[in-house]
C-alpha cells in the first residue's frame, strides 16, 4: 500500500478509520490532507484528481500525539540527545508536539536558553513542534523563582523543575500563583528528598542486590502534601509520572474535594514492575525516577488510567548515552527513553491485551495532554495538518539499535507485539516510521 504521498495537491486516505477525540469522531471515512498547510477535512468530490490516493482499509488516522513530558538534553547533554534527534525520535513515534523539560545545562531558566532551543527545533526540519518548559526555580535550586513571565513571552508553555521537587512549600505556593497568573500549567515532580534513598524501589530486588531502596512514600507523601497546598491556594496542579497506589488514592480524594488536579502515567509505570530486576538482573535501562514499583502499585496506575483519574500519557523520555548507563546500578543516571515505543507497547498490552479502547488511548495521547498543557494541538480538523497513521494489526519488534534517538536505554528493547505507527504527516511532509 502506498503511504508515501508525493503529490503537491495533497493526500487522500480512502476508507480509513478516523479517531478525533476533539470532535468525538470514530468512524470509517475518506480523509483529505492538504499539502498547502490548510486544515485536514473530509474528502470532497474532485479531491482525487489533485492528490495521492492511499487505500487505507484497516488503518487508523488520528491527530499527531502530544508529548507532555520529555527531556531532550540540549543544551549541555548532546552526547545523550540533541533537539534534532529527540524530535526525530518523537516523530518516529507519532508525536507532533513535544514539551521539553528544563533540566538542561545550563538550566532553562533564561529566555536566551529558550530561544536557543526553539532555534534548534526549527533547524531540525523535523516538522515537530517544540514547546519548552521553563524551570520553576533558578538553577532548579528550589529557592529563588525563575523569571516565568519573560520565559512565557520567549515561548515556554509550562513551569516545572522536573527531575527535582520544589520541596519548600512557601516557594511552591509562589510557583502555583505564578503559573495561574500566566495561565500556564505547573508540572509537579512530587518527591520527598529525605526518602529518596536508593537507585530502585525498596523491595525484593533492592534486597537481592544489596542496595537501599526508595519507598513508595517518597512519592505519595509529596503528592498528598502538594495536592493539599494546591487546595489551600485555590490553584491548579499537574502531577507527573504517578507510580504508587497511595498517590492514586490521594489524587482521587483531592479530585472528589474539587481540587483542580490532573496527572499522567508513563508506559513503563503502566506495563512494568520491579520484578523485572529479578528476571533481568541489575539492568540500568530499568532504573528510572520514580522507580518501577510492585504489581499492586502498577495495577493501581492502570486502573486509574482506565477510569480517567489519570488523564494523560507522558513518556518521561529521558535519554542517556550508553557509557553513562553502563556505570552500574548505583551510579548510572535515572531514566528511560520512550517516545518511539509508547504507542506500540500500550496498544499491544492495554488495547489488545486488556480491552482499553483504542479511542481512549488516542485521547490520552492527544487532546488530554494538549488540554493539560493548554495548547492548541491534538485536534485533527483544525490548525496545520498533523496526522499520525496507525496500523493496528501490524506486528513489531522493538530494536533499540534502530532508534532515531541517540540513546538506547529502552526498557522495552526486544519486546514484540501488534499495532504500530506507520508514519506522520507534519509540516507538509510525510515521514515513515521504522517497521
Amino acid at each position: 500500500m502506498n503511504v508515501a504521498p508525493r503529490s503537491p495537491g495533497g493526500w487522500l486516505l480512502l476508507d480509513v478509520r478516523v479517531i478525533d477525540p476533539a470532535t468525538s469522531l470514530d468512524a470509517r471515512t475518506d480523509l483529505f490532507v492538504p499539502a498547502d498547510g490548510s486544515p485536514v477535512r473530509h474528502a470532497e468530490p474532485g479531491d482525487a484528481s489533485a492528490a495521492d490516493i492511499s487505500e487505507c482499509a484497516g488503518l487508523v488516522a488520528a491527530p499527531a500525539f502530544v508529548e507532555l513530558h520529555a527531556h531532550l538534553r540540549e543544551p549541555g547533554g548532546e552526547e545523550s540527545e540533541t533537539i534534532a534527534t529527540g524530535l526525530a525520535a518523537a516523530r518516529a513515534g507519532g508525536y507532533g508536539h513535544v514539551l521539553a523539560m528544563a533540566n538542561t545545562k545550563p538550566v532553562n531558566d533564561d529566555p536566551a536558553v529558550t530561544r536557543r532551543m526553539l532555534d534548534a527545533a526549527r533547524a531540525s526540519a523535523t516538522g515537530v513542534e517544540l514547546l519548552p518548559v521553563t524551570a520553576a526555580t533558578l538553577g532548579l535550586g528550589g529557592r529563588a523563582c525563575a523569571p516565568w513571565a519573560a520565559q512565557n513571552s520567549a515561548g515556554c508553555v509550562a513551569i516545572s523543575d522536573d527531575g527535582k521537587p520544589v520541596a519548600d512549600h512557601a516557594v511552591l505556593a509562589q510557583v502555583l500563583a505564578g503559573a495561574a497568573a500566566l495561565g500556564i500549567p505547573y508540572l509537579s515532580h512530587a518527591e520527598c528528598p529525605c526518602l529518596f534513598t536508593g537507585p530502585i524501589h525498596d523491595g525484593d530486588a533492592a534486597r537481592a542486590f544489596g542496595v537501599q531502596g526508595i519507598p513508595t512514600g517518597c512519592e505519595s507523601r509529596a503528592v498528598e502534601a502538594e495536592l493539599a497546598l494546591a487546595e489551600r491556594e485555590g490553584a491548579a496542579i499537574h502531577v507527573c509520572h504517578l507510580s504508587t497506589a497511595d498517590s492514586i488514592r490521594h489524587l482521587r480524594a483531592a479530585k472528589a474535594r474539587g481540587v483542580r488536579a490532573s496527572a499522567e502515567a508513563t508506559p513503563h509505570h503502566l506495563l512494568l514492575t520491579d520484578e523485572e530486576f529479578l528476571r533481568r538482573g541489575p539492568d540500568t535501562s530499568l532504573k528510572m525516577n520514580p522507580p518501577l514499583r510492585p504489581a499492586p502499585d502498577r495495577d493501581a496506575v492502570v486502573a486509574a488510567l482506565f477510569d480517567g483519574t489519570i488523564e494523560a500519557i507522558g513518556t518521561d523520555h529521558a535519554p542517556h548515552a550508553p557509557h553513562l548507563k553502563a556505570k552500574g546500578l548505583a551510579d548510572a543516571p535515572f531514566g528511560a527513553i520512550g517516545m518511539e515505543t509508547a504507542f506500540a507497547v500500550l496498544h499491544d498490552r492495554l488495547v489488545l491485551g486488556a480491552g482499553f479502547p483504542l479511542a481512549d488511548l488516542v485521547r490520552r495521547m492527544t487532546t488530554a495532554p494538549a488540554a493539560i498543557a493548554r495548547i492548541g494541538a491534538g485536534r485533527l480538523f483544525s490548525g496545520r495538518p498533523a496526522v499520525v497513521l496507525i496500523a493496528p494489526d501490524a506486528p513489531w519488534r522493538v530494536d533499540a539499535s534502530r532508534f532515531r534517538s541517540k540513546s538506547r536505554n529502552c526498557p522495552f528493547d526486544g519486546w514484540e507485539g501488534r499495532g504500530r505507527v506507520l508514519g506522520t504527516w507534519m509540516g507538509g511532509t510525510w515521514a515513515a516510521s521504522p517497521a
